[in-house]
């Protein structure tokens, strides 16, 4: 996967590309779904097609969006194709639920330069930070991303896939390899293998344990990103994880992902 923190931060001051949307806009979400792009770069990394679109806001201003369209989607042995831009859509949606909010606002965008895809919010970062330079000083904030990853079975948590945005919070990007319905857990947060969960993290969990199984808004909305098999893999990770009420340790030696930035 593309390491979509690498891409540079935009030109000087004095270009658009420094405008940026607050996640706290109500607007954001619409701005991201239909927003005029005028502009649309190639980002040089990774294995799949991702770009810096430039969109026109409106009354809200110019705004950056990573755009990662199905299109652009290299095929994997071991994921269905075409399905990567819906799960980077499914793991916004499970973040937002869980009440974490380390994702980037991300829509799925039916129109685009090269047709549907995810596209989600840039995030202005640290370009020098990653989990290998700041883990030490924010375990409690990556407590929370190894619980998600364990949860949504994400197989490719890098180290750059962990920003430290320039007003100092902590995000996630990088999930288009989530929800498989076979055990794929591989990440370089391995920290708290064994360690017991906090209990607040544990009830948030077997909340949205819950929700999934009453057939929520959130349950329904889940279901049409990912298949019933992946579904019932999913409730089972929350069983497990909220039964043992501790983080996993590695099942093999693909545990790490390559390369770990």
């Amino acid at each position: 996967m593309s390491a979509v923190g690498s891409h540079p931060p935009g030109p000087d001051a004095d270009s658009p590309f420094t405008t940026a949307w607050s996640p706290d806009d109500a607007n954001l979400t619409e701005l991201l779904r239909s927003a005029p792009i005028t502009k649309c770069d190639l980002l040089p990394w990774g294995s799949n097609y991702t770009f810096l679109a430039q969109m026109d806001g409106g009354p809200a201003g110019l705004g950056l969006g990573v755009y990662k369209p199905r299109r652009g989607e290299a095929p994997l042995y071991d994921f269905p194709d075409g399905t990567l831009y819906r799960r980077e859509y499914a793991a916004y949606v499970v973040s937002s639920a869980l009440g974490w909010g380390f994702i980037p606002p991300t829509v799925i965008r039916e129109e685009g330069p090269y047709g549907v895809g995810s596209m989600q919010l840039f995030i202005p970062n640290d370009m020098e930070a990653n989990y290998f330079t700041f883990r030490v000083e924010r375990m409690d904030e990556l407590r929370l991303f190894a619980a998600f990853d364990a949860a949504t079975n994400n197989a490719d948590r890098k180290g750059g896939h962990c920003l430290l945005g320039l007003d100092g919070k902590l995000w996630g990007i990088d999930h288009g390899l989530t929800f498989n319905a076979y055990w794929k857990l591989r990440t370089v947060i391995w920290d708290f293998q064994g360690e017991a969960m906090p209990t607040p993290v544990i009830h948030d969990l077997a909340s949205l344990q819950e929700s999934l199984a009453t057939g929520s808004q959130f349950a329904v909305e889940l279901g049409e990103l990912i298949d019933s098999q992946e579904m019932d893999a999913f409730r089972r990770r929350l069983e497990q994880l909220t039964g043992a009420g501790r983080f996993p340790e590695p099942h093999s030696r693909r545990s790490m992902p390559w390369p770990p930035v």
